[in-house]
This record gives structure tokens, C-alpha cells and sequence, in this order.
């Protein structure tokens, strides 16, 4: 269907509109796109018809200019229109009220909503060097009728002035953006979405071309989407909604009514409403990723300080093997070759959590263009990434969709296409499946340490819903799915056991909690008997059940729940109980030679069964005191990451076995590292020292020359105390206790999120106390460690070297973030 142009066409503009929109009805029905172009031209046709009779003519002095909707050519069935009368100084007002008359009353007689003003072109940019929702819509201002050329100056002087300002109000337009965000909230999260100003909307992509017109990012700063395609097409199924629901409600609206959904998605094609959320889902976190991308593009071409400023470092950080910080941002390193590195997507995922740094753009389409999945099973060091990922918490949440929107995740986990932007079937949930997933991995990070097992705790929440969108009970088709991507990522078999069960059952604490006569004693027995009575299982549920209800939505998770859910894991426990204590790891025979030879011994060995790029380093030496801690800081200097360690003696010497991964390259030679553990054990340098040294020099800094202060841990530390079976344990930890055993009568059990060389400086904590290590245990898992060691306490300790240990413990782990805020939580 055309739209007659011919002068006089359109006299009746409501009329006119009324016959466009019921002849584009029924068989003849018109698409968005068409019936957007058809309405554009009605109105172009009217208004150029009507200012000509009022004299808005080429050499008149007078111009009609459109802005916003109209100026874009976005004119939806019930749109406003957006006008400015343009005349210059030379024209009489009483000619210029005339014209403006003739405009005007017309519109408002067929009650058409109109935001209008009539002014010169130097009036006008004045009003959008003040105003910014003036100035924006100004941007898109387009010529209707009358002198061209004031049009023009207009036009060009809008745009001149946008880029010469933006330094100065770059802030201003961030803070209003979030400001409408806080409002509208997320589009691709609400049950009843503003499709224009909700976060992931129309307004963003003006947003995206007001940058691009300042020049600061490029024209359309999208990446091709898994399934939606780039942003344009994104911005095009939105508009193309929004269409549809102004035709439907037969009025301007914004908001996707859920009455209105399943006509709207059957008119656009893509089905029910469950599916249109799915598309407008995809659709909004597109838009989403884009903005943030634009923001901060654009944030990093403005050196300056104030709300939106990104931090950025002078020079390129390194972070892990590979990837590098620079700008403020996570990007490869030069010599990095992602196609013959398949670790190197979620190596650098995992580097941009753990330091709340975004990935660059430019290292995203890389990735996405060269990296292959990892091979099947995954090495090992890619694992611990992945756990990594998980465990730090929120700041995994931008990185997982960065990945996500650009293909990235998906090709890590391919199961995770069956839940992506895929709508809850129930109100109570405020994310998609696909968010609420990584929603309730963060919860999880939050609760590391309430259990002995945090890697597993963040990999089940990650997949607990993944059997959902599938056809059948999605717990029980979760659990053979989780199976499988548990095989695929190369985790130990009795893990992914543990994982598989998990997700099979991730309901049942909640289920029986709350249905159930707790006093029944075969109430209880049924969830000992399901869990194969292993308690590790059970307290992983237990703080799943919780991370899952927060990740679903604001009221889910109370104090009633939370109460009946405790009652029930306790009364299971309970039955369960009769966990084994734990023992020092066996020294080898070999070992206990060279031990008993005496001298400071250092070898370094690969360890190909954890992964090609694990090693494992064994150091013997004479045994004393600060021994560990100086061994451990040694490591923590030479760039390796201790991911477990077995501490414990023979024969009156230390032997200590530690599983490392160089953050880069391969690990020094085992001499050199025996020199260095040498110097620290006889004073000549100070390991500490140089640890809390390099800490500062690896933080970058935030503006001033000052550094940034450490990141904290999702999870609050905890340290666990157990009093060793033998003679004189129950002394220990009490008022006027006796003097110590000779052999360790106490375990100390740190779980804590990590940080550079915190082994050190715990051991070093427990040196200064006087307690002696008879033998440890330290285990990494991702953000987060779990270490055990067996102490002899100094003679006469009570309880006040428990609160001295604690307190000074306490103050070298990371601090907690706080819980985030109403907003991050998509409250509704």
C-alpha cells in the first residue's frame, strides 16, 4: 500500500490514519515495517500539505523540522508528533504565530498529541545546550517543509555542538540513562515490559546514535548475537513489537500488557507470548549489551573524571597467560593465538571476574571469530577458570552475558541454547531461566564458605534448571544433562556424581521442608536414604535451596522457609553422623630418604594428571618455625598459584607438596626457587614484605595516583575449630588449660576467598601465636580455599589464643562485598 503524496491529500489527517490502519488489517494487513513508512509518508503528506498554505515555503524564512519519532521515521499508529517551526530574524512574528496557528490548531481540532515549539536556530541550540532530552531529540531532527537551508543550520549546528560538548556532559547522559533504568527496569527481565524505557529499549539505541554522532563509537557498536543477529536487528524486532502493540490497544502505549502478548505474537509471527518474551528477551539484552559497550567505549575516549569514568592503568597489566588489562578493560595479550589456545575464553572470563574488569570488544569478536571450543574432556586448568568464573560472584554477571550475547558461552556449553532467554511460566520468578541460572550461582559464591566444597556448590547452581524447556521433570532431565556437561568439562567422576545428584534433587529440601511432618521420623530417613546419607550432599543442598529462592525473586526466600529448611538439614545430619576427621597425606619413601639426609631440597615436576600446565612442587628442608610461610610466599613471588598443598614432617624435616599453575609461562627452575626459600628461612629477605608490595603494584589505579583498594570476596570468611581426639585435647581452648600434648590436639579449618599469597600470611599468623603446624591440608577452589591445619597450641593457650588466631586471621583474608542492592536483584 503507497500513501498518495500529491498536495491535498490528506485533509483529514485522524480519517486518513483510521483508513490506512483498518485497510492494512485482515488479509490485506500491512507489516510493521510497511505500516511505519505508510504512516510517515500520511504525515509528511499532511504536514507538507498544510504548511505550504501557511506559508512555510523555500524562501519564507520558515521551516518545519520533525524530531523524535517522526524525524527518525519510526511514526508508530498512535505516535506524537515532535515539531519545531523554524524562522529567523528577519521574519515578522505576527507571520510566524500565523504559520504557526495553521499548524497547530489543526492537529490538536483532530486530537493528535503534539510537543511542539517554535523558535530561531540560535534559540534552539541554546535550548540543547541545557537541555539534554531536548538535545537529544534534536539529533534526529529531520526537514519537512519550507527553507531548507534554515532546516539545515539547524541540523548541522545540533550535531556541531553535541560533539564540541560531550566532554562536559557525558556524565549527564549516563546518570540519566540509569536514572530511566532504575524506573523502568530491565525489559528483558519484566513480566510487562516498557518497551521504550526500560533498560535494553528504544531509548538506548537513540542513546547508542547520540555517541556515535559525537563520534565516540561507531555508527552500530553491536556484536552478532547467538540467535538475535547484530543490534539492528534487535532494535528492529522492538520496534516492530511496539508497533503491533500500539495497533492492538489502539493507543499510544509502551508497556507489553500480558493480555496483549499472544495476539501480538501471532501477528508478528513468532507464536505465543511465551515465545514474543523470548524474542523480545533476546532482543532488549542485545540492545543491553550494546549499551554497556557503547557507555563505555565512549567513557575510555574521555579522559575525565566523574561518574561514568572507567578505571584505566597506564600500561597493560598482566593477568593470566594471555590476557592483559589495558584501559581499563580485559584484552589478549600481543603474542596470544586464541585458535591454538582453547582455554584462553574462559582463561580470560575468569580474569576479567576475579578483578571486575570488562572484556574489550575487540577481544570478544576475536574470541568469537578464532576460538575453538575446548577439546573433551577439558584440561584441567580450564575447570579451575570455569570455578573461578563461578566463584566470583556478581562480577561474573556482566561476564557471562558479555559472553553469552557474542556466541562465547554458548559454545562452552552448548546446553545452555535450550534455556536462553527462555521465560519463567510463573510469576514469581523474575529472571529468565538462562539469568536466573547465573543469578543463583552468584547467591551460591555468597555462601563459599558455608561449605567444604564451594566448586561444587557454584557448578551445580549454575546448572540445577538446565533440564527446564525440555519436555518432562526438568529436575530429573537436568540431572542427565548435568551428567553430561559434567563429563565434557572434565570433572572427577565422583564429583560430577555429586553434581548430577545436585540437580536431580535440588528440590528436595524445599519440597519436604514445607509439605512434610518434620517430627516423622521417616520423613527425615527419606531424605538420608535419597542423599545415599552423604552429608557433603547435603550441606550443598541445603545452601542451594537458598541461593535458588533469592536468584527467584523478592519474598521467596523468609525466615519461615529458611527455619524449616535448617530443621530438616540438622535432623539429617544428625542421622548421618560419624564424618571421618582428617589425616595428613602419607610422605613417599623416597621422600623420607631425602628427608632423613637432611639439607633444603626443591624439585619441580609436571603433574600431567591435573593438567599440561600444573606442576607439582616438593620442598624438604629442616624443619622450624615460619617454614611454610616462607615456602608459600616464595611461590606466591614466583607467579604460581597454589591450587592444593599437603603440609607435613618425617624424620625431623619439612615436607611440603604443593600442586601450583604459573600465572605465566613455565615455573622458574627448582635451584632458584631453593635459593629464594633459603634467603627467606635465614632472614635475608623478607617475604611478607615483598608479597604486600607486589599486592599494591598489581592493583591499578583509580585516578590521583592512588591504588585501588583489593577486591572483596562474595563469601564472609569462616574459621572452624575441632578439638583432635588424644591425650590433653580437652585442655585445649580452655580457661587455665594445661600444658599442650606433644602431638597436635587442635584443627583449624580457614574457608575464605583467596588472595596473593594468603597462605603465607596465615601460616605466618600461626607462627606468631606460637602454635606449631604439625600438618596441613590447603585446597583452592576457584575464588575460594579451604584450608586445614593440625596445630600443637603454645603451652597453656585457652580460649584467648582462638580469639587472637581468629582476629589476626581475619585481617589478611579478603573483606565481604556488601549484598547487592534492590535494583541489581530485578525487584518488581
Amino acid at each position: 500500500m503507497t500513501v498518495d503524496k500529491t498536495p491535498g491529500a490528506a485533509t483529514d489527517l485522524v480519517a486518513a490514519r483510521a483508513r490506512l490502519l483498518e485497510r492494512s488489517s485482515g488479509s490485506g494487513r500491512l507489516d510493521p515495517r510497511a505500516l511505519r513508512d505508510a504512516l510517515g509518508d500520511l504525515a509528511e503528506v499532511w504536514l507538507t500539505t498544510h504548511g505550504l498554505q501557511a506559508g512555510i515555503r523555500p524562501d519564507s524564512g520558515l521551516a518545519l523540522v520533525a524530531v523524535g519519532g517522526l524525524g527518525r521515521r519510526e511514526l508508530l499508529p498512535y505516535s506524537d508528533f515532535d515539531l519545531i517551526l523554524l524562522h529567523d530574524n528577519g521574519v515578522a512574528p505576527e507571520v510566524v504565530g500565523e504559520a504557526a496557528d495553521q499548524i497547530w490548531y489543526p492537529l490538536w481540532d483532530a486530537h493528535v498529541k503534539l510537543d511542539h515549539s517554535v523558535r530561531t536556530v540560535p534559540h534552539a541550540l541554546q535550548v540543547a545546550a541545557t537541555d539534554m532530552t531536548a538535545a537529544l531529540g534534536m539529533l534526529d531532527a529531520r526537514h519537512i517543509v519550507g527553507d531548507e537551508e534554515l532546516s539545515s543550520l539547524l541540523i548541522a549546528g545540533v550535531r556541531r555542538q553535541w560533539r564540541a560538548d560531550i566532554r562536559g556532559r557525558f556524565d549527564e547522559l549516563v546518570e540519566q540513562a540509569r536514572d530511566r533504568w532504575r524506573r523502568s527496569g530491565e525489559i528483558a527481565h519484566r513480566a510487562e515490559p516498557d518497551l521504550k524505557s526500560g533498560r535494553g529499549g528504544m531509548r538506548d539505541v537513540q542513546l547508542l546514535h547520540a555517541l556515535s554522532i559525537a563520534q565516540l563509537t561507531d555508527a552500530v557498536p553491536g556484536l552478532a548475537g547467538p540467535q538475535s543477529g547484530n543490534l539492528a536487528h534487535a532494535h528492529q524486532r522492538l520496534l516492530d513489537t511496539r508497533t503491533e502493540l500500539h495497533r492492538i490497544s489502539r493507543r499510544a502505549r509502551d508497556q507489553l500488557r500480558a493480555q496483549d502478548a499472544d495476539e501480538i505474537g501471532a501477528a508478528l509471527r513468532v507464536g505465543d507470548r511465551f515465545d514474543l518474551a523470548r524474542t523480545i528477551s533476546d532482543s532488549a539484552r542485545t540492545v543491553s549489551f550494546a549499551v554497556d559497550l557503547g557507555i563505555r567505549t565512549a567513557g575510555n575516549a574521555l579522559p575525565r573524571k566523574g561518574i561514568a569514568r572507567i578505571r584505566r592503568a597506564p600500561a597493560r597489566r598482566p593477568l593470566a597467560e594471555g590476557v592483559v588489562e589495558q584501559g581499563g578493560e580485559v584484552v589478549l595479550a600481543r603474542d596470544a593465538q586464541p585458535a591454538r589456545d582453547p582455554g584462553l575464553t574462559v582463561r580470560g572470563a575468569a580474569a576479567a571476574a576475579a578483578n571486575a574488569l570488562p572484556i574489550s570488544a575487540a577481544t570478544l569478536m576475536r574470541l568469537a571469530d578464532s576460538a575453538p571450543e575446548p577439546r573433551e574432556p577439558w584440561p584441567a586448568e580450564a575447570l579451575d577458570d570455569l570455578i573461578l568464573l563461578l566463584g566470583s560472584g556478581r562480577r561474573a554477571i556482566p561476564v557471562i552475558e558479555a559472553l553469552d550475547r557474542t556466541g562465547l558461552w554458548g559454545r562452552l556449553l552448548p546446553e545452555w541454547g535450550a534455556v536462553r532467554d527462555l521465560p519463567p511460566r510463573d510469576a514469581i520468578h523474575t529472571w529468565t531461566v538462562d539469568r536466573h541460572l547465573v543469578e543463583t550461582a552468584a547467591w551460591a559464591a555468597s555462601f563459599a564458605t558455608r561449605v567444604s566444597r564451594p566448586d561444587l556448590l557454584v557448578l551445580g547452581a549454575l546448572l540445577h534448571d538446565l533440564g527446564k524447556g525440555r519436555g518432562g521433570d526438568h529436575s530429573i532431565v537436568g540431572a542427565e544433562i548435568a551428567a553430561q556437561v559434567c563429563r565434557r568439562i572434565g570433572l572427577p567422576e565422583a564429583d560430577a556424581a555429586v553434581i548430577e545428584s545436585m540437580v536431580r534433587y535440588h528440590l528436595l529440601l524445599p519440597e519436604i521442608a514445607t509439605r512434610r511432618d518434620l517430627d516423622d521420623p521417616d520423613t527425615v530417613e527419606r531424605v538420608v536414604v535419597a542423599l545415599g546419607r552423604d552429608p557433603v550432599l547435603l550441606e550443598l543442598l541445603h545452601s542451594l535451596a537458598e541461593a535458588d529462592s533469592l536468584a527467584t525473586g523478592p519474598g521467596v526466600w523468609g525466615d519461615w522457609k529458611s527455619s524449616l529448611i535448617g530443621d530438616l538439614v540438622r535432623r539429617a545430619r544428625l542421622v548421618m553422623d560419624g564424618q571421618p576427621l582428617p589425616e595428613p597425606e602419607p610422605v613417599p619413601d623416597e621422600i623420607a630418604e631425602q628427608a632423613a639426609g637432611g639439607g633444603t631440597h626443591v624439585s619441580i615436576a609436571p603433574a600431567p594428571q591435573r593438567g599440561p600446565n600444573t606442576y607439582t612442587v616438593t620442598v624438604v628442608s629442616p624443619d622450624g618455625k615460619g617454614v611454610l610461610a616462607r615456602m608459600a610466599g616464595v611461590l606466591a613471588l614466583a607467579g604460581m598459584r597454589v591450587h592444593d598443598a599437603s603440609v607435613t614432617g618425617v624424620a625431623g624435616a619439612a615436607v611440603n607438596r604443593f600442586v601450583v599453575v604459573p600465572g605465566f609461562g613455565t615455573p622458574p627452575d627448582g635451584a632458584v626457587v631453593r635459593q629464594r626459600l633459603i634467603a627467606a628461612v635465614e632472614g635475608a629477605t623478607d617475604v611478607l614484605a615483598e608479597l604486600e608490595a607486589r599486592e599494591r603494584a598489581t592493583q591499578p589505579p583509580v585516578g590521583g595516583g592512588e591504588t585501588a583498594p583489593p577486591l572483596r570476596s562474595p563469601a564472609p570468611a569462616r574459621i572452624l575449630w575441632l578439638d583432635l581426639p588424644g591425650p590433653g585435647a580437652r585442655e585445649v581452648g580452655v580457661p587455665g588449660a594445661q600444658p599442650a600434648p606433644s602431638g597436635p590436639s587442635l584443627l583449624l579449618e580457614l574457608r575464605a576467598g583467596d588472595r596473593l599469597g594468603l597462605l603465607a600470611r596465615v601460616a605466618a599468623i600461626l607462627e606468631q601465636k606460637g602454635a606449631d603446624v604439625a600438618w596441613a591440608r590447603v585446597v583452592t577452589h576457584g575464588a575460594s580455599v579451604v584450608d586445614t591445619f593440625a596445630l600443637t597450641p603454645p603451652a597453656g593457650a585457652g580460649a584467648e589464643f582462638r580469639t587472637a588466631v581468629e582476629e589476626a586471621i581475619s585481617a589478611v583474608v579478603p573483606a565481604t562485598e556488601p549484598p547487592p542492592a534492590p535494583d541489581e536483584l530485578g525487584a518488581r
